[in-house]
């Protein structure tokens, strides 16, 4: 197996850790808090930034268009669980664009940094 077909499987096996990660603190009724307490909005765009990144680092061969619609419905489907009303949280529009905007950044620039092979 070449060199970067072993890396690409950890970045995909880190990315899906990050995905779990973030999909388990986006719907716990109380999340545990963060010391500068950030504003909800820069905690998805750190989140989904990240997440682009890493997914268009574990599939470099693949195109980003469907790429980035896995991550749109990954962030749509984490809103619609924080509909459940035991958890407690609140789902938003605004949430699930600032997801597709930030997924989508994260793509880019990574793209640009590792070009597709």
């Amino acid at each position: 197996m070449p060199p970067d077909a072993s890396i690409e499987r950890w970045l995909r096996y880190a990315f899906f850790a990050a995905a779990a990660f973030a999909f388990v603190m986006a719907t716990l009724p109380s999340p545990p808090r963060i010391p500068t307490e950030p504003d909800d909005k820069i905690l998805h765009v750190l989140a989904f930034f990240t997440l682009g990144a890493m997914a268009a680092a574990g599939w470099r061969s693949r195109p980003l268009a469907p790429i980035f619609a896995g991550l749109a419905l990954f962030g749509g489907a984490i809103e619609v669980v924080q509909t459940i009303p035991v958890l407690h949280r609140d789902a938003e529009w605004l949430d699930w664009l600032v997801d597709m905007a930030a997924a989508l950044a994260g793509l880019g620039v990574s793209r640009l940094l590792l070009p597709r092979r």
